[in-house]
């Protein structure tokens, strides 16, 4: 097996997991800035009953969906 089919098959591994977190990700940010999040992804919440972190949830999953997707983009590049 050569080097260049070894680095060839991680790469494209790599862009897949990207694409995949990008896609997870951009679901969560559009549930978010909905308000419909289900209780699972608001666990980690201090406050109980508030839904004034959601705003800053949704913009951090937006901004790892992008920052992911673009990843994904350029590995994906030849």
């Amino acid at each position: 097996m050569s080097s260049q089919s070894v680095s060839s098959g991680s790469k494209r591994t790599l862009t897949i997991v990207l694409a995949i977190v990008a896609v997870l990700a951009l679901v969560a940010a559009i549930l978010w800035l909905a308000g419909a999040s289900p209780h699972f992804l608001n666990l980690g919440s201090h406050v109980k009953g508030s839904s004034g972190h959601h705003l800053f949830r949704g913009i951090a999953a937006l901004v790892v969906a992008i920052v992911c997707g673009a990843g994904a983009w350029f590995t994906n590049k030849k």
